[in-house]
């Protein structure tokens, strides 16, 4: 089997992949351009959320036999063309849960306690001391969208930290101890906090816009380390310019490498270039669960 790899995964996954008899090219820098002339003799590809798969890639691809997405969601894959064509999609979706959902928890710190801007004062020479005032997260309402296995790691952790947890999901979801699931706009209602952990889909797209902003607690913030697309961003600037929302932390943007800086003219605004996944410990478990998957797919027999 040839394994075009895309997008970085751990030295370790490639190793294993090659002893398992896997012949692995490793181009994790790969440009749109590149990927469609280079993809054809490849029966495998490993993507993380850089490389995008959409159908003139699928349709270079003549010999392609399975995808994996290194992380949770395959929003990056046209899935339903790629299966048109005999083409299989895994993915990792266990592989950076407590990496995500830490990430969400310390942006929660961070919108609670403005370290950064505090951070980025001293580097200006300033002592503003009264100007960063934050509040506690002891005591008050996280509301958490989405309560697949990262919502529920962010739950239990907010948790232990004193906090009531609310949670929704348009799925049924069973209760934990931790948390009580309501309905959407109680959440709206109720929340301090509000954290995304939902995939992008035709359902989800814009789903946090400015009709939902409206139902939100005065003061609200707002942590998106999910998908972007998923908020509205030109109502999210309206809804911090209003006072509406005191705060957001971003780690996902609608457009991807982020161009139109708006938001982050905002003081209120910190954010990320879409990080969530990027731990040393996830990325080692990505890259296990990727070969894993290569490695049972090499061997599985001929139809």
């Amino acid at each position: 089997m040839k394994v075009l790899v895309c997008d970085s995964i751990s030295p370790r996954a490639v190793e294993r992949m090659s002893k398992a008899g896997l012949e692995v090219d490793v181009d994790d820098k790969i440009t749109p351009e590149a990927l469609l002339e280079k993809i054809g003799p490849y029966d495998a590809m490993v993507v993380r959320s850089r490389t995008k798969v959409r159908k003139p890639v699928i349709d270079c691809a003549t010999n392609l036999k399975v995808v994996v997405r290194g992380g949770v969601g395959v929003d990056n894959i046209d899935v339903e063309y790629a299966e048109s064509k005999g083409i299989r999609i895994l993915n990792t979706p266990g592989a950076s849960t407590h990496a995500v959902a830490e990430l969400a928890l310390a942006y929660m710190f961070a919108l609670a306690r403005p370290v950064v801007q505090a951070t980025e004062s001293m580097r200006a020479g300033l002592w503003e001391k009264s100007k960063f005032e934050g509040i506690e997260i002891a005591g008050k309402v996280l509301g958490i969208i989405g309560m697949g296995r990262i919502g529920q790691a962010l739950a239990q952790r907010a948790a232990a930290l004193g906090m009531l947890v609310l949670g929704y999901d348009s799925r049924t979801v069973g209760a934990a101890p931790y948390m009580h699931m309501v309905e959407m706009d109680e959440l709206l209602e109720k929340a301090d906090f509000i954290s995304l952990h939902i995939p992008l889909t035709e359902q989800s797209k814009h789903l946090i816009n400015a009709e939902m902003f409206a139902k939100m607690k005065q003061g609200v913030r707002i942590v998106d380390c999910a998908r972007g697309g998923v908020i509205d961003e030109s109502a999210l600037y309206d809804a911090i310019v209003a006072g509406k929302v005191a705060g957001a932390a971003l780690d996902v943007f609608e457009n991807e490498p982020l161009t139109d800086r708006k938001l982050f003219e905002l003081p209120q605004v910190i954010g990320s270039p879409h990080i969530g996944a990027s731990t040393k410990e996830a990325t080692g478990r990505i890259g296990d669960e990727v070969a894993d998957l290569l490695i049972g797919v090499s061997q599985e027999p001929c139809s």
